[in-house]
């Protein structure tokens, strides 16, 4: 059964509550997304680490039903520093 968007988006606000979130359907079928969250959490932490903060937010569902996600993750700008 595939996730919703709606359902995917609320569960990274639910792991990223400050953060900007873009999502992609990549293949229109609910299974393949992107997603392009920048978080003030991902702020001195390099690329593997901030997907890996990501894919533990999601662990239950990565490989199931949802079955792939292309991440894009920053931190913001310095200049807009919470």
């Amino acid at each position: 059964m595939p996730m919703s968007p709606a359902d995917l988006e609320g569960r990274l606000h639910a792991a990223f509550p400050d953060a900007e979130i873009v999502l992609t359907d990549l293949a229109g079928d609910g299974d393949h997304y992107k997603a392009r969250i920048v978080s003030p959490a991902f702020r001195g932490l390099n690329r593997v680490k901030q997907h890996q903060m990501v894919n533990r937010a999601l662990a239950d569902v990565l490989g199931g039903t949802l079955h792939a996600l292309a991440l894009e993750t920053a931190a913001p700008p310095a200049d807009l520093a919470d």
